[in-house]
């Protein structure tokens, strides 16, 4: 994009201005945002049956996805160590590390070629789109196999050599998952030769598919099949089922059911011995099973198995989420831009200097806290209900948040039992003073009333309400308590401009949630995004020039069960109000959302100010 170009250019400016000595003046823009991520990945390597389990990798980093090359003398695996994810290699004793690429995308799920001179992995260095790359191990020169604006992933290379097969969400519709807003990813099984000719695929469209494995003469493939619903029950693992591994002949495309049995089978494999492994995770059980009925290691945080080629060692990842109670400092892919992982919808006051977010302390109850400058969160209201989407008053005296059941954010299968729930459990607008004194709830009624955001004057509150024969965003004034109607479609995530001149917002269309402005008088609707996907989780700048939203047109980058999100959004993106110079800002398979903005200015090296 010719945004990513521009900040390319600045960074090198200020980058050569510092080189020989010269003052450096650069701004840079802090965005927080929740991340649905591990926080720590570690590989491990233990015995096929799991005993001897030690790690080859720090237990701080994070390190996933690791694949065994075929002589046995190489562990290809995915870290995020030096910024964005790329792809390392090291011996199974952990020595001989080695970088294997370093571009700013999206780097992933490598697995070697026969005669390990080549790598076949998942990138998004071309088009921002999950597709499959070949790495020339010597030189470290990659080329596109495929291409197009669906996702590619878990590529295998065949014994012989001559093929390539891997899963893929390419002409997929992402439907929604049942009752909810959520998109459903539908995956197929393909096969394509190296040289990116014979392109097919062998599975029925219409369901999921993925993660195939060939079997030993390279005449077909195992992969695990299911409803794609299932991967909506089974995405955390603690859904109930007994989903099976097949068998997919390449020339005919016969598929054949090869196991039974109850348990949620994924990442299947073949190991020398003939017998089928693969990842179980369901309610019952996590962990690694063999088709002999013997067990591996196991673990809720047990991810991507992968055998020695003499089927007596497993490495795998271990990954934990653990929240902080201060930023996490992540990289960015753009240096005017820092990035911190903070919790659940976050807000910066109108200095930059206080965070509000809000966080469960149970199942049943949550805190509103806040982060004075970076120091570690200090709770000033506890509640049992969700509090969600707080937002700080222009004076920095109140916070507004929506409180309430909100169900779907808290039991997930809601949205199966009840497909048409609008109002979701019922919620209202709170209101409480930065030091915890002076809760007040300033609406009623049987809707979801939530996301408050004040006008700059402080004397009005837009937010969104739904529920039976009722929907769209109203204007609460605070000192008549009276609330007056602003749009009646579905629309969501107001945000009010600091200028105050507009109010940015997302509108259903169909499947798909666009960004809208509308003027506080209810003049002026305009369309900024037309893409397919959700658009949504929006935020100002603090000068009231450009949006931040988190989006899904750039599609899945793995399959869904293995990142633990339901959906493909969110990225981070920025663009200018008038829906111009739209930039991609985070580009990884975790799911993001819930940013807000706070400006700093650099005022030489070392210096640091907030710009009012």
């Amino acid at each position: 994009m010719s945004g990513d170009r521009v900040h390319v250019w600045s960074a090198a400016l200020i980058a050569v201005g510092c080189a020989f000595g010269s003052p450096c003046f650069a701004s840079a823009d802090r965005l927080v945002f929740t991340r649905l991520a591990p926080t720590k990945a570690a590989l491990y390597i233990a015995n096929a049956d799991g005993s001897n389990e030690h790690a080859i990798t720090q237990p701080e980093s994070l390190s996933y996805n690791p694949a065994w090359s075929p002589k046995g003398d190489w562990i290809a695996f995915t870290s995020e160590r030096a910024g964005s994810a790329d792809l390392f290699r090291m011996h199974p004793d952990g020595s001989g590390l080695e970088r294997l690429t370093e571009d700013p995308a999206f780097d992933d799920q490598a697995a070697f070629s026969p005669d390990q001179r080549s790598i076949i992995f998942v990138s998004t260095r071309a088009a921002g789109f999950a597709n499959l790359w070949i790495l020339d191990v010597a030189t470290r020169t990659a080329r596109p196999l495929t291409s197009g604006t669906g996702g590619d992933f878990r590529p295998a290379w065949s014994p012989d050599g001559q093929w390539i097969a891997f899963s893929s969400d390419r002409g997929s519709s992402l439907p929604p998952a049942k009752g909810r807003w959520e998109l459903l990813q539908l995956a197929d099984i393909y096969v394509i030769h190296p040289d990116g000719t014979g392109l097919k695929r062998i599975s029925a469209h219409g369901g999921f598919c993925g993660s195939p494995k060939w079997t030993p003469d390279s005449r077909s493939i195992t992969a695990y099949c299911m409803p794609a619903q299932d991967t909506w029950t089974h995405r955390f693992g603690d859904g109930e089922g007994d989903d099976q591994l097949v068998r997919i002949d390449v020339g005919t495309c016969a598929t054949t059911q090869v196991t039974s049995g109850p348990g949620v089978k994924l990442m299947p494999s073949i190991v020398p011995s003939g017998k089928l492994a693969w990842l179980r995770r369901d309610k019952a059980a996590h962990g690694v099973f063999y088709g002999d009925g013997n067990k591996g290691p196991s673990g809720a945080d047990l991810f991507s198995p992968s055998w020695s080629p003499d089927g007596t060692q497993i490495v795998y990842s271990r990954l934990s989420a653990k929240r902080s109670d201060m930023p996490i400092k992540l990289w960015s892919r753009d240096r005017a831009f820092d990035l911190y992982v903070v919790g659940p919808l976050p807000s910066y006051d109108r200095s930059g200097k206080r965070l509000a977010l809000s966080h469960p302390i149970s199942a049943a109850r949550w805190s509103l806290a806040i982060s004075d400058d970076g120091a570690p969160e200090r709770s000033i209201l506890e509640k049992p209900a969700l509090i969600l989407a707080p937002q700080w008053s222009p004076d920095g005296s109140r916070i507004a948040f929506g409180l309430g059941a909100f169900s779907s954010f808290l039991d997930f299968d809601v949205g199966a039992k009840k497909p048409v729930d609008p109002a979701n459990g019922g919620a209202q607008i709170a209101i409480v003073n930065a030091d915890g004194s002076g809760f007040h709830v300033v609406t009623s009624g049987p809707n979801n009333n939530a996301f408050p955001s004040f006008s700059p004057d402080g004397k009005r509150i837009v937010y969104r309400t739904t529920g039976v024969g009722e929907q769209g965003l109203r204007l609460l004034d605070l000192a008549a308590g009276t609330s007056a109607q602003l749009t009646a479609e579905w629309d969501n995530f107001p945000v009010w401009s600091p200028k105050g001149d507009r109010i940015a917002f997302i509108r259903r269309n169909g499947a798909d949630f666009q960004i809208f402005t509308i003027q506080p008088d209810g003049k002026g609707l305009t369309q900024l995004t037309h893409t397919h996907g959700i658009d949504a989780h929006l935020g100002w700048s603090p000068d009231g020039e450009r949006l931040m939203f988190t989006s899904s047109r750039m599609g899945f980058k793995d399959e869904v069960l293995y990142t633990r999100a339901p959906q493909p959004y969110g990225e981070i993106f920025v663009m200018n109000a008038d829906a111009s110079h739209v930039e991609q800002i985070t580009d990884d398979q975790w799911e993001e959302g819930g940013a807000a903005w706070q400006r700093q200015r650099t005022n030489g090296p070392g210096s640091a100010t907030e710009e009012r």
